[in-house]
C-alpha cells in the first residue's frame, strides 16, 4: 500500500545578491542529513515541524515559527526530522562578507536563535528573493538581518541616525533620481556616499518614510503611469523605466495603483472631455 505522507519536494537557485551563494527551499518527510559541513553560513528557518541537529558534537532542536538556525562554516552538523509529518524550511547560504569566519565559534555555542524580528526579516528577505528582479531589495532587507546576526555574535549594537541623517537622505535621493532607469546596487550607493548599507537606508528612511528601494519602484511606476497614458505599450514602458520586463511592472503596477498597466490603459480612451 502506497503511503499517503507528502513527497520531499526542493527548490535551490543562486539569487543575484551578493553575499548568498544559494537558496535553499525544501519539505522533508523522512530525510536524514549525515553529519557534513559548508564552505558557507547556513542560515535557516522553518515553517512548519520540528527538526533535531547535532553541531559539533552536541545536539539542539527547534520548532516554531520564531526559531532561527545559524550553522557557522566549517563546523561538523546533521539533521533530522522529529514528527511523521516532517519539517519545512528555507535556508540561505551566506559567505563571509556577510558574516566573518572569526564569529564561527560563538555561532556554535547558540547556533538556535528566538528571535522574531530577525524571522521575520529573513522571511521577508526569501519573498524578494523569489524574483530576482527585485535585487535592490533583497539586497536592503540582507543588511539588516546581517546587523542583526552581527548584534546576536558580536553584540555590535546598531547606529541611529544622527544629525547627518538629512544630508545623507538627500543624497540617496538625489542618486536614485539619476538613476531611475539605470538603478543601482545597495553597495555601489554606500560606496559612493562613504556610508554604512543600513545606516544609509535608516537616514532615507527617517527622512522621507519608506525605504530607498520602495522610493525608486515608486518613482518608476510614476514615469510608467505617464507613459501607460501616452499610449506606450505595456512591454516597452517596463523596460523603459527600469523594470526587467513585463510581469515585473505588472507585479509592482498593480501593488501601487491597484489594476493592471494594460487595464489602467484603457481607461484614457474615456477620460478625456467631449467638446461640442
Amino acid at each position: 500500500m502506497a503511503s499517503d505522507r507528502p513527497r520531499t519536494s526542493i527548490s535551490a537557485w543562486r539569487p543575484p545578491v551578493p553575499g548568498i551563494a544559494e537558496v535553499f527551499h525544501a519539505h522533508f518527510t523522512d530525510h536524514a542529513y549525515p553529519a557534513h559541513t559548508h564552505d558557507t553560513w547556513d542560515l535557516m528557518i522553518l515553517d512548519d515541524g520540528s527538526v533535531d541537529f547535532a553541531l559539533d558534537r552536541h545536539r539542539h532542536g527547534a520548532t516554531g515559527s520564531t526559531n532561527v538556525l545559524l550553522l557557522p562554516p566549517g563546523v561538523p552538523h546533521d539533521g533530522r526530522t522529529v514528527t511523521e509529518s516532517g519539517f519545512r524550511k528555507r535556508n540561505l547560504y551566506l559567505d563571509d562578507s556577510v558574516l566573518p569566519q572569526h564569529l564561527a565559534g560563538r555561532a556554535a555555542d547558540t547556533p538556535v536563535l528566538n528571535d522574531e524580528l530577525l524571522r521575520g526579516r529573513i522571511d521577508q528577505l526569501h519573498t524578494a528573493l523569489v524574483h530576482p528582479e527585485d535585487a535592490f531589495e533583497a539586497e536592503s532587507r540582507l543588511s539588516f538581518i546581517r546587523e542583526r546576526l552581527h548584534f546576536h555574535l558580536a553584540a555590535l549594537q546598531p547606529r541611529a541616525p544622527g544629525r547627518e541623517a538629512n544630508r545623507l537622505a538627500a543624497q540617496l535621493r538625489e542618486l536614485l533620481d539619476s538613476r531611475t532607469h539605470a538603478g543601482l546596487s545597495l553597495h555601489e550607493a554606500a560606496a559612493t556616499l562613504h556610508a554604512h548599507p543600513t545606516h544609509l537606508i535608516r537616514c532615507f528612511k527617517q527622512t522621507y518614510g519608506l525605504p530607498p528601494h520602495a522610493y525608486l519602484t515608486g518613482k518608476r511606476i510614476e514615469h510608467a503611469r505617464s507613459l501607460l497614458l501616452d499610449g506606450h505599450r505595456p512591454a516597452e514602458v517596463a523596460t523603459t523605466v527600469g523594470l526587467h520586463d513585463q510581469a515585473h511592472l505588472n507585479r509592482h503596477f498593480t501593488r501601487h495603483v491597484g489594476t493592471t498597466p494594460a487595464r489602467y490603459q484603457r481607461t484614457r480612451t474615456g477620460s478625456y472631455p467631449t467638446t461640442s
